[in-house]
């Protein structure tokens, strides 16, 4: 089931929803159940102890309350973690197709298409962004449509650290993207590993179109959006990831890198990066001296 196909017909949507699971009785002061999904060394995973309490808390209230807490806006009194959002969504799989589940759902919904690509309000969004976007959240809303069936274990980690686990799963998407995009831009490896010319280096100098004061602006971030849009799809998906935070290399192997996910020697990375940003140094600054 695809994302257009759950957000255009509501009866799709009424089957999206029904991913819930029943409560398992537990013991200990907290009503909440523990996660299942083990770590490495046998522990299971753990909620943080702010989510757990919140848990609780929720599991006290009428359906009416409930929804109410959870419909909360972020930065507002009462606003419910979207780790908790997400067990209450699952807390109702013993009750497919519910008012309640419907309305966590399109909650649910709402707070992973704001956090993904193009979910700023841009008049134009690239079409690699929609695919990323569109991809994450179909792989997302697979999760829970298995978890309704039985217990999706690959969903603990999103009961931790949502934002985290979602990230991961963008990355995947943006990884999937890209290869196809390169069998169909069809790449040249001589003009990716080519020495950096004299008017690269001297354009792109000393010159980070991705400092912390420049993206302040909003007018600035609007204008990057449309210049990073501009550039080849190994620069693109270079500067993209950078945005993100992602380091171009890593001692540590548990690290995602640059290098690892388009499987680029470092110095390939470091001259298309350079590239990139004398691109968009002549981009962002043409007109404004």
């Amino acid at each position: 089931m695809r994302a257009g196909e759950i957000a255009g017909n509501k009866g799709d949507l009424r089957t999206a929803c029904a991913i819930h699971r029943a409560l398992p009785a537990c013991g200990g002061d907290s009503l909440v159940p523990p996660l299942r999904k083990q770590m490495l060394e046998g522990r299971l995973y753990t909620r943080r102890q702010e989510v757990e309490a919140e848990i609780d808390e929720l599991l006290t209230l009428g359906e009416d309350a409930l929804l109410g807490r959870c419909a909360v806006e972020r930065g507002r009194p009462g606003h419910v973690s979207t780790e908790a959002l997400l067990h209450m969504l699952r807390s109702q799989r013993s009750n497919p197709d519910t008012p309640a589940g419907l309305r966590l759902f399109k909650l649910l919904s709402e707070r992973v298409h704001r956090t993904l690509p193009g979910a700023e309000g841009q008049e134009e969004v690239s079409l690699t962004k929609q695919q990323i976007r569109e991809l994450t959240y179909d792989r997302f809303v697979d999760l829970l449509l298995a978890d309704r069936h039985a217990y999706e274990e690959r969903l603990d980690y999103y009961e931790i650290n949502f934002n985290a686990a979602l990230a991961s799963l963008r990355l995947t998407a943006q990884k999937k993207v890209w290869r196809e995009d390169n069998r169909t831009t069809g790449l040249e490896s001589s003009e990716e590993d080519a020495e950096l010319s004299a008017e690269v280096e001297e354009a792109a100098g000393t010159y980070d179109p991705l400092s912390a004061e420049a993206l302040d602006d909003s007018l600035y971030r609007s204008r990057l959006d449309a210049a990073i849009d501009s550039l080849p799809p190994i620069q693109r998906r270079i500067i993209e990831m950078l945005r993100q935070g992602i380091p171009i290399d890593s001692q540590d192997p548990s690290v995602v890198t640059i290098r690892s996910t388009l499987g680029k020697a470092e110095k390939t990375i470091r001259n298309q990066r350079d590239k990139a940003f004398a691109r968009l140094r002549i981009s962002l600054t043409r007109g404004t001296q």
